[in-house]
């Protein structure tokens, strides 16, 4: 493989990285709301879809509602609300022929660094390209007056998973769900898979049921999850788009979904014990007369410590239900040639396992971001409004809900980006950046107990206890703190003629 460095600079004022769900959403506002801006979206991969595209392992899905998972601009059509992933691929390739966002697209775009001069008030971002005219790859440079993250929260190249013992003895097939074989063939067969949150909660059904069968299904796990079934089909959605039309029906949907979802949400934290006994008895009634719910479903953390997982219809209850699939609570010793010995002693045989184990938290790509000639380390940053970063200019960042639908902050985010440069232009700034106070307490930026959260915590950005530096983690909060007030004194606008002015025509070396 070849690389060539091409000299040609191209100039825009806002860069989205990233073409998934939260890129093709930004690319839509700002398209529209935001007309006299020159807008670029760059994708590393083969094909838009962040997410949706790179997941593949069976029954993978969503584990939010599509009527406020979706956009608020795009009514969600299909009639499923908890939608599979080859529905919200074509929900996302339709959003971008819609808004007639191909041309801003770039497929095979890959930044891998970038660069802030506050002399210039510009980004330089160093990109790796496919080459189109063969098989390796060029670098190219792009400068922008903004840069707008939509690259997720987690390392797209790998997943985590634990070294276990002996794992090399085993000789069947592992496989972790974020790389899964498109040609790996089950059916028949005996399959154990690690893990207890919404990937296992899916895979269980998916593999243990229909066409092509695994022969039998057993979710191991260390520590029990919280699962409630919900329908698959919202039937008042339904009934609402009958009567209210399509856009009227889907907007008072969403609303109606905002705000069931955090009366749920807010409950189960205020009451955990009571949320505990309503769980429970939901799960009773699903499974097995006799089976052993407090070893299996009963969480030692009090609901929404970690995400609940969803269980469209009840599926994953009915495969436990029907004897294809079992579910083991125990640690794990080491692999052996047949399977997994646990520490009780038991030996779990099995022909596939899926180490269903997580994911590694990585912003960004994990590029360099460097400010005036030093690198920036963003776990020394704070969130400020829960999309900038404390010390970085002109960086804005999409990072969506843990409890709600992701994507009911993003487009909360994209109206404050947009009042915001709306804000600098009709005042003569093109710069801007977060300034925290001195002394300002910080606590881990996701409000989550979960191991990728917990395991990432010294490379993540964090907040604050208060506003506007406390991650909010409620749309009626946020909707509040990102639709009021554009400026605050936390914020720091400057412009290019005063800095150089104030530098004498040098170049910054620091912030």
């Amino acid at each position: 493989m070849t690389t060539e460095v091409l000299d040609a600079v191209e100039e825009f004022d806002v860069v989205i990285i990233g073409a998934g769900i939260s890129g093709i959403g930004a690319a839509s506002y700002f398209s529209r709301e935001l007309p006299g801006k020159s807008l670029l979206v760059l994708e590393g991969r083969d094909n838009i879809g962040g997410t949706w595209e790179l997941f593949r392992y069976p029954g993978i899905r969503s584990d939010s509602d599509l009527h406020t998972f979706g956009y608020e601009f795009k009514p969600w059509r299909h009639e499923a609300a908890i939608a599979d992933a080859p529905l919200i691929r074509d929900y996302l390739r339709e959003t971008v022929e819609e808004n007639h966002l191909e041309p801003l697209i770039r497929l095979r775009h890959r930044v891998v660094r970038a660069e802030w001069s506050s002399y210039e008030a510009r980004w330089t971002l160093t990109v790796e390209a496919a080459d189109p005219a063969g098989g390796g790859t060029v670098t190219k440079t792009i400068r922008a007056g903004w840069v707008f993250a939509a690259t997720g929260y987690y390392r797209y190249d790998e997943g985590f998973s634990p070294q276990f013992p002996g794992r090399d003895d085993f000789e069947g097939t592992i496989v972790h769900p974020q790389h899964w074989p498109e040609t790996l063939d089950y059916s028949g067969k005996k399959v154990v898979v690690i893990g207890s949150g919404a990937t296992a909660i899916t895979l269980v059904p998916a593999m243990a049921t229909g066409p092509g069968a695994a022969r039998h299904v057993t979710m191991l796990q260390r520590t029990p999850t919280y699962v409630l079934a919900l329908p698959r089909v919202d039937k008042v959605a339904l009934a609402l788009t009958k009567v209210l039309g399509e856009e009227r029906g889907y907007a008072v949907t969403r609303f109606k979904n905002i705000w069931l979802d955090r009366a749920v949400v807010k409950g189960l934290r205020t009451f955990p014990k009571a949320g505990r006994r309503l769980i429970r008895r939901e799960n009773i009634k699903r499974l097995p007369k006799g089976f052993d719910v407090d070893k299996h479903f009963n969480p030692p953390y009090d609901p929404w410590d970690q995400r609940l997982c969803l269980a469209p219809d009840g599926d994953f209850f009915d495969a436990i239900k029907k004897g294809s699939a079992t579910v083991v609570t125990d640690t794990i010793a080491r692999f052996s040639k047949r399977g997994i010995v646990l520490s009780s002693g038991e030996e779990l045989e099995a022909d596939v396992i899926v180490t269903a184990t997580g994911l590694n938290l990585q912003l960004f790509g994990g590029m360099p971001i460097v400010v005036d000639g030093r690198q920036v380390d963003i776990a020394d940053a704070l969130c400020y409004r829960g999309m900038l970063l404390s010390g970085i200019p002109n960086w804005a960042m999409a990072i969506g809900y843990t409890t709600s639908s992701w994507t009911l902050k993003v487009s909360l985010m994209c109206r404050y980006f947009i009042d915001l440069v709306r804000h600098m232009d009709a005042r003569g700034c093109d710069t801007v950046v977060p300034v925290a106070p001195a002394g300002t307490e910080r606590r881990p930026v996701m409000d989550l107990q979960a191991g990728y959260a917990k395991r990432a915590e010294k490379r993540m950005p964090k907040q604050g206890l208060e506003k506007p530096w406390r991650m909010a983690m409620s749309y009626p909060e946020d909707a509040k703190a990102l639709r009021g007030p554009v400026a605050d004194e936390h914020l720091e606008f400057g412009s290019r003629r005063a800095a150089a002015q104030s530098l004498g025509g040098r170049r910054a070396t620091h912030v």
